[in-house]
C-alpha cells in the first residue's frame, strides 16, 4: 500500500493555450466570430474569457511549444442557433450539429469546425433525450 497523499485540489480548468501563427487573424476570429470577451492583447499573446476559463492565444516561443493544440469544446445551450450564428459569420463546419452519444436522459450534440489557424474546435450541447416510442 502507498503512503497517504494530500489531495491536489484541482477545482476547474483555469487556462487553455492555443498555438497560432498569425495572432491578429486569430484574435479577430475568437473576438468577432465567437464573441469571446478579449481580456488582454499584447505582442505574441492574447487572453480571452470563456465562461471563467482563460483562453490564451500565443505564437509559439520556441520548438518545445510549437505543436498542435487540444480540441476546445464550447458548451452552448442551443447548438442549432449557435451553429446558424457562426455560419452567418462565415465559419465553415465539417458537419452540422449531430448527436454523438445518448447518455440516458441526455443526448450530446456536437458540431466541429476550425479556426483560421487550423485548430479544431467544437460546439457542444446536452439536450433532453426524446421520449422513447
Amino acid at each position: 500500500m502507498g503512503e497517504e497523499r494530500a489531495p491536489v485540489g484541482v477545482e476547474r480548468l483555469g487556462q487553455v493555450s492555443v498555438n497560432v501563427k498569425q495572432l491578429p487573424r486569430a484574435v479577430a476570429f475568437y473576438r468577432d466570430a465567437l464573441e469571446l470577451p478579449l481580456l488582454l492583447d499584447t505582442p505574441g499573446l492574447a487572453f480571452f474569457d470563456c465562461g471563467g476559463t482563460r483562453l490564451m492565444l500565443s505564437v509559439p516561443a520556441g520548438g518545445e511549444f510549437d505543436h498542435p493544440g487540444s480540441v476546445l469544446y464550447f458548451a452552448v445551450r442551443d447548438i442549432e442557433a449557435a451553429h446558424a450564428a457562426l455560419v452567418a459569420r462565415g465559419v465553415a463546419f465539417r458537419r452540422g450539429p449531430h448527436c454523438i452519444a445518448r447518455l440516458g436522459e441526455r443526448d450530446i450534440y456536437m458540431a466541429f469546425f476550425t479556426d483560421p489557424e487550423g485548430n479544431t474546435l467544437a460546439l457542444m450541447s446536452e439536450v433532453d433525450s426524446p421520449a422513447p416510442y
